[in-house]
């Protein structure tokens, strides 16, 4: 359905760092504040472990901290990490479906997309602790985007942010609010985000969540969507 390389991908695409550069076999991300997603260091090709002193070096002179991301296919590297004292931190898991599979009939009033961000969204987006550096991510975006607003009762409940690369939309930023969860917002929410995504041409939707948010991950089961790959972080 989807391999890691296809959704690492997608990720970066749609969810990008302020820069990026290349340093010796990694990837080195410049966050702007953006979270972990954009800013964690990654291995692009070949390394030994004199070459790990590299990517710290430039790490603390980028002043963000020292943090990496260890996808499918890491394990040597994470080995050499956590030998070296890195912790492991922030388990996730990427889940996907065919369009096909999410699509049904959503009404307006329930979930809609739009963009630039309704100053809704970027108060719904705040409350979840999605500020203005994770707004500046979605704007870097250079394909299609869109952001998506929730409601429950015409009530504003929820949040999203659904980009496309290729064939592929990935879904980010989802946010409920508490008290409105369980009333089937995150449900219009990618439902709307899959119409949206096929009418640019998409045909599978990816998105990721934390290991430990089970009733995320059970709602995404429920919907038919299926966990297509692990990574986690690595901190000092």
């Amino acid at each position: 359905m989807m391999t890691p390389a296809e959704l690492a991908e997608a990720m970066e695409a749609t969810w990008p760092p302020a820069r990026s550069l290349t340093v010796g076999p990694w990837r080195l991300r410049d966050g702007a504040g953006g979270g972990q997603r954009v800013s964690a260091a990654s291995a692009e090709g070949p390394w030994v472990p004199e070459d790990i002193e590299l990517a710290e070096a430039r790490m603390d002179a980028m002043g963000q901290g020292r943090l990496w991301v260890l996808r499918e296919g890491d394990a040597a590297l994470d080995a050499a990490l956590a030998a070296r004292g890195y912790r492991r931190h922030d388990p996730v898991v990427a889940y996907a479906a065919a369009l096909s599979d999410l699509q049904g009939e959503v009404s307006p009033m329930a979930a809609f997309t739009h963009w630039p961000p309704l100053a809704i969204t970027l108060d719904l987006w705040a409350e979840g602790g999605i500020g203005p550096a994770r707004v500046e991510v979605m704007a870097r975006v250079l394909g299609p985007k869109s952001a998506i607003l929730g409601r429950s009762n015409d009530t504003p409940a929820g949040a999203a942010f659904v980009a496309v690369h290729g064939d592929i939309a990935m879904l980010h930023a989802l946010e409920v609010r508490p008290d409105l969860r369980r009333q089937g917002t995150a449900v219009n929410i990618l439902r709307a985000a899959a119409c949206w995504a096929q009418d640019q041409g998409a045909s599978r939707l990816a998105l990721v969540v934390t290991e430990q948010n089970a009733p995320a991950r059970a709602l995404y089961t429920r919907l038919g969507m299926v966990a297509v790959t692990h990574y986690h972080y690595r901190i000092p």
